[in-house]
């Protein structure tokens, strides 16, 4: 998986593109929070819960059955987002969603189950450029700021390129004011 903070970058990234008219910072902060979120899975260690069974790790959580109950809770919490509830679910939605697809461009672990509840089968893309991050203390290591390098080079750096170039484009195509004489 990349690291949990990685997650954070793409609605980060988006919403920089987006600009805080389209998506208000309450919804820009519950964006990131929810594309977090499916790591919350790594308890199911503690319960004795296996990594392979479906609501192990990169299970059940890393599904789009997950972020659409993320998404239907955003569309309910829209009035405190500051958003309609048809951009919160949508926002919410790619949100998390984009977790999975990220951890299925590791190189590492057993897949995401994109299709819980209708198949626990793991997926991995056809490309996976994204070293896997060793989970626990193992991060603090060599081997994760190999982690973090893969996964600035991957993620980071061009999530925010992005980002910025649809900002300057934003601004750019924005219309102007006229000056008064």
């Amino acid at each position: 998986m990349p690291t949990v903070m990685t997650h954070a970058a793409v609605p980060l990234a988006l919403g920089l593109a987006l600009g805080a008219r389209a998506i208000p910072p309450r919804l820009l902060v519950a964006g990131a929070l929810a594309a977090m979120l499916p790591d919350a899975d790594v308890v199911a260690f503690k319960l004795g819960i296996a990594y392979a069974d479906g609501f192990g790790h990169r299970g059940a959580s890393h599904s789009f059955a997950f972020a659409a109950l993320i998404a239907a809770l955003g569309a309910l919490a829209a009035p405190w987002l500051r958003a309609p509830p048809w951009r919160a679910a949508a926002w919410l939605f790619l949100c998390t969603v984009s977790h999975p697809l990220l951890d299925a461009l590791t190189n590492g672990g057993l897949g995401v189950a994109l299709y819980w509840p209708w198949s626990e089968q793991r997926l991995f893309a056809p490309w996976r450029p994204i070293e896997v991050s060793p989970i626990g203390a193992r991060f603090f290591s060599l081997r994760g700021l190999q982690v973090l390098w893969s996964e600035a080079r991957w993620i980071v750096l061009p999530a925010f390129a992005l980002g910025l170039c649809g900002a300057a484009l934003r601004r750019w195509t924005a219309p102007r004011a006229e000056a008064t004489p």
